[in-house]
């Protein structure tokens, strides 16, 4: 059995779908989008009355009439800067509030995600989806709806405007508007959207080969594949430079439509001013209004060709979010919503066998934990006991048999708050050594880390450092030796809550000492009603276990 194929989804729907997560209301874009039509609304009435005072000008008008406009002129120029940093506020507020929100529903159901799904991809391509194409979903808001609102908004007061003076020039100027709008867009939507797609994957390509140099730069060192790898990097660099050209060719070819358009509108209401001066349908002034009112109106339109490239990429970017998410994640419980057993069921394995996608199944075993009891799991390397374990914890869909709980199948539900696991490369974070051991359970107190330390003989150690529990540990473990990695994971098993603990290869870089810590961790475990799991390769500890389970032939 195996997890559930990824729904398919277009990315239209992936980005509607992400931006409902986003629990952004239509209020606040409403809110941005009437700053931003303000801001460049004062640009067009800048324009048009600067355009009439010029003209007025030219007529020796009276003092006042030249005062009233000038005080309009600077009123509009003011405003405009004004408008615009309202808008920012409401814009970025909205957006950022969105990706808050988004993000935390991802790394939800993240956690939720089929194990086959999640654990297949780099944590270079994890990164880069949980953080820049979470980004470039809220950029969605900012530089896509908001500036596309903005443009109807403008792009109709300013065909307004040049109607209520010359009907004629209204309806040239809103056709030159549409064009300008429209034409780019449709030219360019084929190559737009191959672009987004190909420019989110290649900048995700590069993020994943970076993270992967740089975390196995001393392997690297040590095997001689540094050049092998600065070459993937290179690569991938490669192809986010061309998907930048890709983005570049529509960007070109609507800039420069845009600017045919836009010409094309000034001299066509240039000559409807002049023949409407000649004909004595409008007064001079008027017609200038008529004729420099297009230069602030496509101001606005300007801004759509990169806001539809926008929308392409945050829709590109929202697939791959979705991409994450399976059927079966919908009705899996959120890591906030589960909570851990009052009391230790009963682990039972019927049979079980484990096995990712395309691998050859491990061996059926059958075993029964009692509550308090420890069953070890023994076999080669390479034979699957990192896997049997996946599976046990609720992260892997068995391949056969069947796990249970007290009779129930573990399922997602339960991982983490009935059944927890320690992997052999467990992730110790780059923050304090008390911030760590709160992995485990975020109550965490200073007494309860001091316990946990003395119970796997950590504590002298911890005490030698410069701040004590307060002292910032590198990410991953690197600052640390093998053997204080492996006693820190240690206590971080025993802090946690789960009645149910698994744990992978424990003694692995521990000394003697190192493994009677590890026995008293067990032997307190057990004490406290907990049942433990070990796999291991060292048949030496297998005096800690009450049933041993072996999956070589």
């Amino acid at each position: 059995m195996s997890a559930p194929a990824p729904r398919p989804v277009s990315d239209g729907a992936a980005l509607r779908a992400a931006l409902r997560d986003t629990g952004v209301r239509p209020w606040p874009v409403i809110r941005a989008t009437l700053a931003g039509t303000m801001a460049l609304g004062s640009a067009v009435g800048l324009a048009a009355v600067a355009a009439w005072l010029i003209a007025r000008a030219a007529q020796m008008p009276s003092p006042a009439d030249v005062a009233l406009a000038a005080t309009t002129v600077r009123f509009f120029g003011i405003s405009r800067g004004l408008f615009r940093y309202l808008e920012r506020l409401a814009s970025h507020d909205t957006a950022l509030r969105g990706v808050v929100t988004l993000r935390e529903r991802a790394y939800a159901r993240l956690a939720g995600a089929s194990a086959d799904r999640v654990l297949g991809l780099r944590r270079g391509d994890i990164v880069a989806r949980m953080g820049a194409d979470l980004d470039a979903v809220g950029d969605a808001v900012v530089r896509a709806i908001i500036p596309l609102g903005v443009a109807v908004t403008v792009s109709a007061i300013s065909v307004g405007i040049v109607t209520a003076i010359l009907p004629l020039a209204g309806l040239v100027l809103a056709a030159c508007i549409l064009l300008a709008g429209i034409v780019p867009a449709v030219l360019t939507a084929r190559s737009a959207r191959i672009a987004a797609r190909v420019g989110t994957s290649a900048r995700a390509e590069v993020s994943a080969a970076a993270l992967s140099a740089m975390d196995g730069a001393v392997e690297h060192r040590v095997w001689g594949t540094s050049a092998a790898a600065a070459e993937e990097l290179r690569t991938a660099d490669r192809e986010a430079e061309r998907a930048e050209e890709l983005a570049a060719r529509p960007t070109a070819w609507a800039a420069g439509a845009q600017a045919l358009f836009s010409g094309l509108a000034l001299v066509g209401l240039v000559a409807l001013g002049v023949l409407a001066v000649r004909s004595g349908d409008v007064d001079g002034p008027w017609a200038a209004v008529v004729a420099l009112l297009p230069l602030a109106a496509f101001e606005a339109v300007g801004a759509v060709p990169t806001a539809v490239m926008q929308l392409y990429r945050s829709a590109a970017a929202a697939r791959r979010l979705a991409e994450l998410e399976t059927p079966a994640d919908a009705a899996a419980i959120r890591p906030e919503e589960a909570s851990p057993a009052s009391s230790t069921p009963t682990l039972v394995l019927d049979g079980l066998s484990a096995a990712w996608p395309g691998m050859a199944p491990t061996r059926p075993v059958s075993a029964t934990v009692p509550p308090g009891g420890v069953l070890a799991v023994v076999g080669r390397s390479g034979i699957g006991k990192t896997t049997l374990l996946t599976t046990l914890a609720g992260a892997l869909p068995p391949v056969g048999g069947a796990v249970r709980l007290d009779g129930d199948p573990v399922g997602p539900a339960d991982t983490g708050a009935v059944v927890a696991m320690t992997a052999e490369d467990a992730h110790v974070f780059g923050t304090t050594v008390l911030e760590n051991l709160r992995v485990a359970r975020g109550d965490v107190s200073t007494d309860e880390a001091w316990e946990a330390l003395e119970l796997v003989g950590l504590a002298g150690w911890v005490r030698g450092l410069p701040d004590g529990l307060d002292t910032e540990l590198g990410s991953g473990g690197r600052t640390v030796s093998g053997g204080e990695r492996r006693r820190l994971l240690l206590a971080r098993a025993a802090l946690a809550p789960a009645p149910v603990h698994l744990i992978d290869e424990p003694a692995e870089h521990l000394d003697e000492s190192g493994a009677a810590a590890l026995r008293a961790m067990v032997a307190r475990m057990r004490a406290e009603g907990r049942s433990v799991v070990i796999v291991t390769h060292d048949l030496g500890l297998l005096d800690v276990a009450d049933t041993v389970v072996s999956l070589d032939d």
